[in-house]
């Protein structure tokens, strides 16, 4: 792989994103949110699962049609820039969130966590454009690791502020993180094809979507992925969304035992992201997925059986290589089951079906906490997410998707 401005453009988006989910879904808001905003035992849990489901529901309302406006206008950048700033702008909002203020603390998480899974939706299709398709695994890999190291950089950075109890100002800081580290990824990379004509590009967005509906038998293959995913990404919402409150809630982890925590857990996934993304290259996607899936079984059945912190790092650590792994390799085989003309298309589609996933799992998760009073047996329900999307997995043909994909581009030119 040859590194070049579009690469290192694309690659810094996933460092500086990796802030948000670190430092806001994971380690610090989340528990900030339960804990202090609410401060009601699982009743909190429950209501951090409703905020995740809410965003969620918004991005798989809007991603097809604004994916699909974003190919035909050759304005995925674009698209990108506003909801990496609209994130911004309510992450440091939180900062003016205090006990007590629950809808306040819902709202601005809701409408930040919306934008940042919004502009993934065109981060990922831009990938395709800027390197071959036999580079992708390689180049998706090293933007998962690069963003593990952004996400490692900025709990480092929010140390000296947790140490002094200064838990609302990382808010802001988070937000100066991931909107200053954007800035070469809208400086460097260029998209690969001009700006069509202007047009209603809402009604060509549903002219498109309802002839993606009507073609979509032609790609089996990719409909057997998208469904497979639906179900095991659920699972790996559910453990991003909860992982610092279980630990928070099952082995009362202090903040700073929480971010050591997940300083280890990042260290792993960079491991994992840049080892599997050259596996991917050499195995194919579907046996990578296939084997983080089941280090995702091990992962949840151990968090269920441990009895201590520091046999918990241990999961962590786990946790850490499978994560990085199972996303990068998942982002790569929607590549390479879709055709070129449609990418940010069809990832609109990929982001919709992980977006709905990501709306019942966490509900699931946060009123099991709820209703049982016990995070244990809510943790544990999470393993049927990853048996259930391995087993549907291997119903797809990953060379006669990638040849159906080739075939259609073909046709095109």
């Amino acid at each position: 792989m040859k590194m070049n401005k579009n690469i290192f453009g694309w690659i810094m988006y996933d460092f500086a994103n990796s802030s948000f989910t670190t430092i806001i879904v994971t380690v610090i808001y989340s528990v900030y949110f339960k804990d202090v905003v609410v401060n009601q035992g699982e009743y909190g849990t429950a209501l951090w699962g409703r905020a995740i489901s809410i965003s969620m529901l918004l991005v798989a309302i809007s991603a097809p049609i604004f994916g699909a406006v974003a190919d035909f206008s050759r304005a995925k950048k674009r698209f990108l820039f506003y909801n990496c700033y609209l994130t911004v702008i309510f992450t440091a909002l939180l900062f003016f969130v205090k006990a007590g203020n629950i809808f306040t603390g819902m709202l601005f998480f809701i409408i930040a966590n919306f934008g940042f899974n919004s502009g993934n939706v065109f981060y990922n299709a831009l990938l395709p454009d800027i390197v071959p398709r036999n580079e992708i695994g390689k180049v998706s890999g090293w933007g998962w690791a690069v963003g593990y190291v952004g996400g490692l950089l900025s709990l480092l950075l929010m140390l000296p502020l947790i140490h002094n109890k200064w838990v609302s100002l990382t808010f802001p800081a988070v937000a100066a993180f991931f909107g200053i580290f954007a800035i070469p990824t809208f400086l460097l990379l260029k998209e690969v094809r001009k700006p069509s004509k202007r047009t209603n590009y809402l009604k060509t967005a549903f002219q498109r979507i309802s002839l993606s509906f009507r073609s979509i038998k032609q790609f089996r293959e990719l409909v057997k992925f998208i469904f497979s995913y639906l179900i095991y990404n659920d699972g790996i919402i559910i453990v991003i969304s909860f992982a610092a409150i279980y630990g928070a809630t099952r082995f009362d982890m202090s903040q700073k035992q929480l971010i050591t925590y997940f300083v280890i857990a990042n260290l792993t996934s960079v491991v994992g992201a840049f080892v599997f993304g050259y596996i991917l290259d050499k195995i194919g996607a579907k046996r990578t997925i296939s084997i983080t899936l089941l280090i995702w079984i091990i992962v949840v059945i151990w968090a269920f059986l441990c009895q201590s912190i520091k046999e918990f790092y241990y999961v962590g650590m786990l946790a850490g290589i499978a994560i990085g792994s199972s996303q990068s390799s998942s982002r790569v085989m929607l590549a390479l089951l879709t055709p070129q003309e449609k990418m940010a298309e069809f990832f609109g589609f990929y982001s919709v079906t992980g977006r709905l996933a990501s709306i019942v799992g966490p509900l699931i998760y946060g009123e099991i906490s709820r209703l049982t009073g016990n995070q244990r047996w809510a943790i544990l329900a999470v393993v049927i997410f990853f048996i259930i999307g391995a087993i549907f997995l291997q119903t797809v043909n990953e060379e006669k998707g990638r040849k159906t994909a080739l075939d259609w581009d073909s046709k095109q030119v």
